[in-house]
């Protein structure tokens, strides 16, 4: 089994960046697909960003392209989401999960997640 541990939210003013850090134990990354999801108050989780695997090519939601970037270090069993140009509508809790599909019921594991919130 994987344990996910996210870290890295916090209140940011619009424009400026996060990086997010998804910590895993139990097991390394590199049998799943992994990603990041978001839900905002009153919304449904969406996914924001998943690698098929650790060597796939990332995969993004239209809304956040050109702005996040997923990355994952092997060394460290740690996936990344770096996000650039923060917008308001961009607040919400960030989960990581993993498993077998880049899809919200594809993924086996997830994180507590961390809140991110972006001010106008």
């Amino acid at each position: 089994e994987v344990q996910l541990v996210e870290s890295g939210g916090g209140l940011v003013q619009a424009g400026g960046s996060l990086r997010l850090s998804c910590a895993a134990s139990g097991s390394t990354f590199d049998a799943y697909a992994i990603g990041w999801f978001r839900q905002a108050p009153g919304k449904e989780r969406e996914g924001v960003s998943c690698m098929r695997s650790t060597y796939g090519n990332p995969e993004y939601t239209d809304s956040v392209k050109g702005r996040f970037t997923i990355s994952v270090d092997n060394a460290k069993n740690t996936v990344y989401l770096q996000m650039n140009s923060l917008k308001p509508e961009d607040t919400a809790v960030y989960y990581c999960a993993a498993g077998r599909l880049c899809a919200s019921w594809g993924m086996d594991y997830w994180g507590k997640g961390t809140l991110v919130t972006v001010s106008s």
